[in-house]
């Protein structure tokens, strides 16, 4: 999905600097004698390059609204658990346990990647190039105990980051109470988490992954893991769905 969806993109952007794309549409002669070229409607496209994209714009819009699962009803994003979070957090730690020949213990996102919501009905290949417009990479993280702890910590203050198979209860601004695959939280042992490499690497303020002790790339992109997951569904005459089961307790 990745390689054919860019080779069209890459093919757009040749053919408009073989025809001198730049030149004709995008640096008018008027803007030799200004320093701002306004680009609204008063510029032409150049018909040449109009003719050699034409052909991959088609075929890029075909890809985009290919149809590919539904969802019964609005997948939507909130502080701490949502539809949304609860849904892309358990299909990362659902697919990469298939890739993985080592057990992973959880999932990990958080809101700020996940950009806009899934709707109600049919979800097209373009729903989730929106949700997931990143070139994002799957890693799985090795934690130790106590780095663990500052996780759920952070998710418990912050309330931005959605957790596939754990449970916690906020309380004065921390964690109490962690589960993990239904156990206590055990500080004297590691944990994994499948997560992205943009976080893995203290994206959205998460210093604490910068501590793991391990990190292996999964080998797929965060989006099409998403894709991968909800062809299956698909396949299998399933709606795409997400776990209402209350991972947070102790917040309004």
């Amino acid at each position: 999905m990745k390689h054919s969806f860019y080779t069209y993109i890459t093919a757009i952007l040749l053919a408009a600097s073989a025809a001198g794309c730049q030149q004709k549409v995008w640096q008018p002669a008027a803007s030799q004698e200004q320093d701002n070229v306004p680009v609204d409607s008063t510029l032409i496209a150049d018909p040449e390059t109009e003719a050699l994209i034409a052909p991959y714009r088609t075929q890029v819009t075909s890809k985009m609204s290919e149809v590919i699962g539904t969802a019964t009803t609005e997948l939507t994003k909130a502080p701490h658990q949502s539809p949304l979070g609860n849904f892309v957090a358990d299909l990362l730690l659902e697919q990469t346990r298939k890739i993985m020949d080592q057990p992973v213990d959880m999932g990990q996102v958080t809101n700020g990647g996940l950009r806009v919501p899934l709707p109600a009905g049919p979800i097209t290949v373009g729903h989730i190039f929106e949700l997931m417009p990143f070139e994002n990479e799957t890693v799985v993280l090795t934690l130790d105990g106590p780095t663990t702890k500052e996780l759920f910590d952070f998710a418990a203050k912050t309330g931005i980051s959605p957790i596939a198979n754990a449970t916690y209860t906020v309380k004065d601004g921390e964690a109490t109470d962690i589960k993990i695959g239904g156990q206590p939280l055990d500080l004297n042992r590691t944990y994994t988490i499948v997560t992205s490499d943009y976080l893995a690497s203290g994206g959205d303020n998460m210093a604490m992954f910068k501590k793991a002790l391990k990190t292996e790339k999964v080998g797929m992109m965060m989006r099409d893991m998403i894709l991968k997951h909800i062809k299956e569904l698909t396949a299998a005459g399933k709606p795409i769905t997400a776990s209402t089961s209350e991972r947070v307790s102790g917040v309004k």
